[in-house]
């Protein structure tokens, strides 16, 4: 997908009636989007993005229980060029996977990609086996045979650490959270373990790009944030208790250590920022003030069943969600 000429949305004014509105929008202030297709065995349960090498992959787990990698170099060339693109869509071209891996027993949809180690990723199933991938040559893998397996139950999340090659971070609906060392056999990898770190299903984590937090969202609703150099006393930094359904998405700020993004299933997007603290001394404040969290920024509504949150990576404060309904784009003058 490619978005282009994204422009501020004009709001009527009183006096305004929307067929003054439509004829008074240009048609070069209308968004543009191209977008280009590949044809996919089974439904998409999750899709993570890397490069390699300056070529651009990505990797996708199927509900037919299968992880495939996709070289996304000709459709990548074809979004850029509008002459390629004609052609990618008149020949209905897709290319095929590069490498799929058949050994988790069952479909998953714990998938990350280290940001440290080129094309080594990690893939977790509901039959709580994790199992890592070395990159042996542009288009062939090495998945390790015997899977990390200290979960009892189904893996939700992976997170790479941003900061150490061989260290990664997984949930689970065993309501745990466990950090691993990838330079000890499975068996023994499992380096800290927090248990009951939520009271039902841990769904997502997300590793903090500068600083040792990790930002866990559950089933309860509830978002943590958790300090890895306390980790072993097994107490979150912060509990955050104001979306009303199962949380879907968490992710940090790029740049901005403090900030992050949270999506449920409350059909809400919530903006956050750690540093925030309640000015104890305002007497304005009223009771309804009191039940929301100082640190919560903003909230975005509008979409149904929203699946993830991300920043973008390119355009500070530039945050895009994906739902059933569509995908959105905004900014916020908070962030």
């Amino acid at each position: 997908m490619k978005m282009s000429n994204l422009q501020r949305i004009k709001h009527k004014t009183a006096d305004e009636s929307d067929s003054d509105s439509s004829e008074s929008e240009d048609e070069d202030d209308k968004p543009d989007l191209e977008t280009t297709t590949l044809n996919h065995p089974g439904c998409v349960n999750r899709i993570r993005a890397t490069e390699i090498n300056n070529k651009k992959y990505a990797a996708t787990w199927s509900m037919n229980g299968k992880v495939y990698i996709w070289d996304l170099s000709k459709p990548y060339e074809a979004i850029n060029d509008t002459e390629k693109l004609s052609y990618y869509i008149r020949n209905c071209l897709s290319p095929d996977p590069i490498f799929n891996f058949s050994g988790h027993r069952g479909e998953g949809y714990a998938l990350d990609w280290s940001r440290i180690t080129p094309g080594q990723l990690a893939s977790g199933d509901c039959n709580k086996n994790i199992y890592l991938w070395k990159l042996k040559s542009d288009s062939n893998w090495c998945v390790e045979p015997a899977p990390y397996c200290s979960h009892s139950d189904s893996v939700e999340d992976i997170q790479w650490s941003p900061t150490e090659a061989n260290v990664f971070a997984s949930c689970s609906v065993d309501k745990s959270i466990k950090v691993w060392d990838a330079r000890v056999s499975p068996a023994k990898a499992c380096m800290l373990t927090c248990s009951g770190a939520h009271d039902s299903d841990i769904n997502v984590i997300h590793w903090n790009r500068n600083d040792p937090f990790l930002v866990s969202g559950g089933d309860d609703g509830v978002i943590k944030i958790w300090d890895l150099r306390q980790f072993q006393h097994q107490k979150p930094s912060a509990v955050f208790k104001h979306h009303s359904a199962p949380i879907t998405s968490v992710e940090w700020h790029p740049t901005d250590n403090s900030v992050f993004a949270a999506s449920g299933e409350d059909n809400m997007i919530s903006l956050w920022d750690m540093a925030v603290e309640r000015d104890t001394e305002d007497e304005s404040s009223s009771k309804d003030d009191e039940n929301i969290p100082a640190q919560l920024l903003f909230i975005h509504q509008g979409q149904n069943e929203i699946k993830e949150v991300h920043w973008h990576w390119q355009m500070p404060g530039v945050v895009i969600s994906t739902a059933i309904d569509g995908f959105n784009v905004f900014r916020t003058i908070s962030v």
